[in-house]
């Protein structure tokens, strides 16, 4: 079952949060630490806002198995940019024990409805390059390269 997300889910979304962010702190540990991306208040404070909706899969016991946190985003009388209305996935993960029973790509599927429904005209996200996995689901999603980050550690 796909729901928004509740109080009551916070301890579950956070130790999701946890995985995610081990993924990329083992593969960019200079530039990730070992902790969560929120704290606890702040995940309050993203459930409450309807302008960052999060979305969870929940299984027959209720258990969140996997979430995703959005943001609407939209550039209005940019001078470069035009007035389309974005959804951002700002993170999306699927408990590490439970991958492969399709509940990422039905939360994928969830929020593309979502944000048809909420007059989007595209969805978006971010990836890591150390995080090949995820690149190869969002590619299987039918997602495209839209942008390229570049550094150069000095």
């Amino acid at each position: 079952m796909i729901r928004r997300a509740e109080i009551k889910d916070i301890p579950r979304i956070t130790e999701l949060l946890t995985q995610v962010n081990m993924v990329h702190h083992v593969g960019r540990p200079d530039i990730f630490n070992a902790a969560t991306k929120y704290t606890d208040d702040e995940i309050i404070g993203i459930i409450a806002d309807d302008s960052t909706p999060v979305f969870v899969w929940a299984d027959d016991g209720d258990v969140v198995q996997g979430y995703a946190f959005c943001i609407f985003k939209q550039f209005v009388n940019d001078n470069m940019m035009t007035d389309i209305k974005t959804l951002y996935i700002d993170d999306l993960c699927v408990d590490e024990n439970t991958r492969g029973r399709h509940i990422g790509s039905g939360l994928y599927e969830y929020v593309l409805s979502f944000a048809r429904e909420s007059g989007c005209y595209n969805v978006t996200l971010n990836v890591w390059a150390c995080n090949e996995a995820a690149i190869g689901f969002y590619r299987k999603c039918g997602l495209e390269v839209q942008k390229i980050g570049m550094e150069k550690i000095l």
